[in-house]
């Protein structure tokens, strides 16, 4: 990561770490990103997985991927659902090795 010239950031930088900090802050999209970064999933996988309705599955899903942090991939008439954001699941994984210590 390069060193910025300045030690201020732009409106539109603090807004974007404020989404990406809102998409980690709760519990169910933190379970879900967790999930998604060991294995691709289907929306039926993840309600079966969590133990969360389809539809409350596909709320969350719709909030992350809003954000660009989950994509999906269609095969037939099935949607399977990845991490889209490397840097993300990077801060979740540091965030739970944090909480291990």
């Amino acid at each position: 990561m390069e060193a910025k010239e300045h030690a201020f950031l732009t409106e539109e930088e603090v807004e974007s770490v404020s989404q990406i900090f809102k998409a980690l802050s709760d519990p169910t999209r933190i379970r879900l990103l967790y999930l998604l970064s060991q294995e691709e999933c289907s929306v039926n996988h993840i309600a079966e997985v969590l133990d969360m309705s389809q539809s409350a599955v596909s709320h969350q899903l719709s909030f992350l991927r809003n954000r660009r942090l989950v994509k999906k991939r269609r095969e037939g008439n099935m949607l399977f659902y990845s991490c889209d954001d490397e840097h993300v699941i990077s801060l979740l994984h540091q965030a739970i090795n944090h909480c291990e210590h």
